[in-house]
């Protein structure tokens, strides 16, 4: 479990594929801030751009540690195929303060930036989501971009998807990845768990219970 709060900016900084197919996923090392993992373990849970992965190498000395990703959850999400900064958040602690949302860590699906600019003292971003999402998006509502927890500002729906509107402080640009994007940047997007919950109770109110995902399958480690 997370919070969308990024906690610092690592690096993809080797992508070795863990087999000779399509079907093989690859082994990832990420370079992080100093110190970022004196507190880590084997094991541990840490969000790549908003995925879930698990610690399966870890070098503090050298401020490094490895994941493996399959092939499934590469393509489901974007950005963790290549070189390139990364936002990084470990799991939630029972004693943290919950400073975003309730974020999974599981990726709902792919949005891409359709406007990124600097507005007065702030940036405004607008990410086009799936169509599959536009039901758990709201104004005010909470999602999560890469990794990071926001406030919906403005939504406008299409036949293409679900356009949202979303204000950055200059401290969230500053301090996460979102400041490299740019138009046509693949975001990964996380819906509200809340969202998800009372879509699930409509639905079996209604009787149209069934089994799904907003995008038929989520991403994790």
């Amino acid at each position: 479990m997370f919070t969308g709060i990024i906690t610092g900016i690592g690096r993809i900084t080797d992508v070795q594929p863990l087999g000779e197919t399509a079907t093989h996923g690859k082994r990832l090392t990420i370079t992080c801030p100093a110190g970022y993992l004196d507190d880590a373990g084997l094991g541990d849970s840490i969000a790549l751009n908003g995925a879930c992965m698990t610690v399966t190498t870890l070098n503090v000395a050298q401020n490094q540690f490895t994941i493996d990703i399959s092939a499934e959850s590469l393509d489901k999400t974007a950005g963790l195929d290549r070189l390139g900064d990364i936002n990084l958040e470990k799991a939630l602690r029972a004693h943290d303060r919950l400073g975003g949302h309730i974020v999974s860590g599981h990726v709902d699906g792919i949005g891409h930036v359709t406007y990124f600019a600097e507005i007065g003292e702030s940036w405004q971003l607008r990410v086009m989501a799936p169509p599959a999402l536009a039901k758990y998006l709201a104004y005010k509502g909470s999602i999560t971009i890469n990794g990071v927890s926001l406030t919906v500002n403005q939504i406008v729906d299409s036949a293409e998807g679900c356009e949202m509107s979303i204000n950055l402080i200059p401290h969230t640009v500053q301090n996460t990845a979102l400041g490299t994007l740019k138009i046509g940047s693949r975001v990964n997007l996380e819906i509200d768990l809340i969202a998800r919950y009372v879509e699930r109770m409509l639905s079996a109110d209604s009787g149209g219970m069934n089994n799904h995902t907003p995008t038929g399958q989520q991403a994790q480690a």
